[in-house]
C-alpha cells in the first residue's frame, strides 16, 4: 500500500531544491528511471571544440554543400520508381573505392586506439583501384589489471546522414542479398551490420555473418543472404534471434581478430560492396527460435 508522501514524490510536477539558500522551482517533472550513458560505451574521447565564431565560420562554408545534398534528395524523390528497383541478377553498387574521397566515407580503429593492445590497421587505395584494409593485430593486451582479452581491428561507415547533418539510416529493404568482390589473405572476417536503436539498450545491436578469404591472387564474388546474419549485442550472441531489419542499418563494416592463436598481419582489398535481389532466394531467416517460458531472459 503506498503512504500519500511516496504519491506526492512521485507524481507531483514540482520540484523544490535549495541552493546557497535559494529556492529553485522546477516546472518538469525529473526523471531518473533510465541510465543514460554515451554511445562510445566508455571509449569517448575528449577532443578540443572551437569557439563559437569558428562554428558559424565553418556552418556558412557548408551550407552550399548541404543545400546541394537537399536538392538531389527532392530530385530522387520525385524521379525514384518502385517498379524499377527490383532487377533480379543486378547488383547495385553501395560502396566502392575509385576515388580518394570514398575514403572519407570509412573510420578505421583498433584496440591500440583505445589503449588496450599492440594492434594496427590502416585504410588506403590499392593499385588495383580497390580499398585495402591491412595492418596487424596481436592479441598481447596492456597489462593493467582490467583488459583480459584484446587482438582487434574494424573498419565501418560513418553514420548515414541527410541534408543538413540530419541522421538517417539505409534501406535495403528491397535486396535480399550482400554481394561482395574481395580478395583476402586467407583469413576470416567478420561482416558487421550496425542497427543502432532510439534507446540505448540497443545502442550496440550488431548483426554479423564470417566472410571467408582464399588467399592468393584472383578475386572472389561473395554473394551472402541477409537472412544468416544472426543478432548479437555487445560482442554477444542473443539467446532471442531476429531477422535483420534492412530499414534500420546505421552502420555497415567489417572486423579482424587474433583469436585462436591467429596473429599477425592481415590483409582484405575490397572492389565493391553491393546489393542484389534474388527471387530464387525465399528464405526470411535462417535460425530456428522456441518458445521459451516468460522467466527466462535473453541474454
Amino acid at each position: 500500500m503506498l503512504t500519500l508522501s511516496r504519491i506526492v514524490c512521485q507524481y507531483l510536477p514540482l520540484c523544490v531544491q535549495s541552493l546557497n539558500g535559494l529556492s529553485h522551482i522546477h516546472t518538469s517533472p525529473v526523471s531518473s528511471t533510465f541510465w543514460e550513458r554515451e554511445k562510445k560505451s566508455g571509449y569517448k574521447t575528449a577532443l578540443p571544440q572551437p569557439s563559437r565564431k569558428q562554428m558559424i565560420l565553418d556552418g556558412f562554408k557548408e551550407l552550399k554543400e548541404e543545400i546541394k545534398l537537399w536538392r538531389q534528395e527532392v530530385k530522387e524523390t520525385f524521379e525514384s520508381d518502385p517498379i524499377l528497383v527490383y532487377r533480379p541478377g543486378e547488383t547495385d553498387i553501395v560502396f566502392n573505392f575509385k576515388n580518394e574521397n570514398s575514403l572519407d566515407k570509412w573510420v578505421v580503429t583498433s584496440d591500440k586506439d583505445h589503449n588496450e593492445g599492440r594492434s594496427t590497421a590502416m585504410l588506403e587505395l590499392s593499385n588495383s583501384g580497390g580499398g585495402l584494409f591491412h595492418g596487424d593485430v596481436c592479441s598481447e593486451h596492456v597489462k593493467d589489471g582490467i583488459i583480459k582479452r584484446t587482438g582487434y581491428a574494424s573498419m565501418r561507415t560513418k553514420r548515414v546522414r541527410k541534408s543538413f547533418k540530419r541522421e538517417t539510416t539505409y534501406d535495403w529493404s528491397q535486396y535480399n542479398m550482400l554481394v561482395l568482390k574481395v580478395r583476402g589473405d586467407g583469413r576470416s572476417y567478420l561482416i558487421n551490420l550496425h542497427c543502432e536503436g532510439y534507446f540505448d539498450m540497443m545502442w550496440n545491436d550488431i548483426y554479423h555473418y564470417a566472410l571467408y578469404t582464399r588467399g592468393g591472387p584472383h578475386w572472389q564474388i561473395s554473394k551472402i543472404p541477409f537472412s544468416k546474419f544472426f543478432y548479437s549485442s555487445k560482442g554477444r550472441i542473443q539467446d532471442k534471434q531476429q531477422a535483420v531489419p534492412l530499414n534500420q542499418i546505421t552502420h555497415f563494416g567489417f572486423s579482424v581478430s587474433a583469436k585462436n592463436g591467429m596473429d599477425g598481419q592481415f590483409n582484405l582489398e575490397i572492389d565493391y560492396i553491393g546489393l542484389e535481389f534474388d527471387p530464387n532466394h525465399r528464405e526470411e531467416f535462417a535460425y530456428e527460435m522456441y518458445r521459451t517460458q516468460n522467466y527466462i531472459a535473453a541474454t
